[in-house]
C-alpha cells in the first residue's frame, strides 16, 4: 500500500516538474507521451495537482499550466537574476540607441516583458511595459523568441490583425522567422500599433542557451529602415559580450 502511494507521488511529481520546465501549455495526452504514463493515471494525478492547487488549465482549454502562486514563486528567483544579470546590456542598448530598451522572455505563448529602461529626458515616453505580455507576432522581440525557442508551435499561434502591416499569414511569417535566424535580429514595423517600431536580438547565457530577447521600441518619425537595421547589428554585436546569466 505505502509503495503504490510513493509509486503514485513519484509520478505526480513527474507530471509537475514537467509542467515546470516547460515554456508552453501542455495537454494530458502530450504529458502521457512523454511521461509513458497510461491517461487513467493522468487523470487521477492532474485532478490531485489541481486540487492541490499546483495547476489550472489555461482559460477554457484543456491546456495545462502551473497555478499563478506556483508560477510566482517557480520563476521569481530566475526571472529576478535574469533581470539584473541584463541590466548593463540595456542600459548600453539605451545609450546606443537614446531609445526605450526591454528585455522580453517567453510566457504560454506570448512576450513578457521583464525590464525596461529609458533614460530620456523627452516628456513624452513609452509606457511601462515591465509584467505586460505582448502578441508574438506583432512585435521584434516575439519574433526573435519565435525564431531562437524551440519551445513554440508556430502553426498553433492565433494571429490576430492589430494594423495593416500586422503578418496574419502561417507562410509568410515562417518566412521571415527564416529570415531572422540569418540576420540574427528582427524588425517590428508598425504591426502592433501605428507609429511604433522596434527591432530586437536574441540574449543567450555562458551556457549559450537561449534565454529571452532585448531591444528598442520607439516612434517611427525617429526610427527609419535604415537606422533600424543598423541598431540591429550592432545590438546584436553588444549582446554576443553579455553571456552573463
Amino acid at each position: 500500500m505505502q509503495a503504490n502511494k510513493n509509486k503514485s507521488f513519484s509520478k505526480g511529481l513527474q507530471v509537475l516538474k514537467e509542467i515546470m520546465s516547460s515554456n508552453k501549455p501542455l495537454t494530458a495526452n502530450v504529458l502521457c507521451q512523454k511521461l509513458e504514463i497510461d491517461k487513467s493515471t493522468m487523470s487521477r494525478l492532474v485532478t490531485t495537482l489541481m486540487k492541490e492547487d499546483f495547476i489550472e488549465y489555461k482559460g477554457d482549454s484543456k491546456e495545462i499550466v502551473l497555478s499563478d502562486i506556483l508560477r510566482k514563486i517557480v520563476y521569481k528567483d530566475d526571472r529576478e537574476k535574469i533581470v539584473e544579470k541584463t541590466s548593463a546590456l540595456l542600459d548600453e542598448i539605451f545609450y546606443l540607441t537614446d531609445e526605450a530598451s526591454y528585455l522580453g522572455i517567453l510566457d504560454n505563448n506570448a512576450t513578457l516583458y521583464l525590464n525596461q529602461i529609458d533614460k530620456s529626458n523627452r516628456v513624452i515616453k513609452t509606457r511601462d511595459s515591465i509584467g505586460l505580455h505582448a502578441p508574438l507576432h506583432s512585435n521584434a522581440f516575439g519574433k526573435v523568441l519565435m525564431a531562437f525557442s524551440n519551445d513554440i508551435n508556430i502553426s498553433s499561434l492565433s494571429l490576430t490583425k492589430f494594423t495593416s502591416n500586422t503578418i496574419t499569414n502561417i507562410e509568410k511569417l515562417e518566412k521571415q522567422l527564416e529570415e531572422v535566424k540569418e540576420k540574427g535580429y528582427a524588425i517590428g514595423d508598425e504591426e502592433h500599433e501605428f507609429g511604433l517600431k522596434s527591432v530586437a536580438v536574441p540574449y543567450f547565457n555562458k551556457q549559450n542557451k537561449f534565454i529571452g530577447a532585448v531591444g528598442i521600441s520607439g516612434l517611427s518619425v525617429r526610427l527609419d529602415e535604415e537606422k533600424l537595421h543598423k541598431y540591429g547589428n550592432e545590438m546584436l554585436k553588444i549582446s554576443k559580450g553579455y553571456h552573463k546569466v
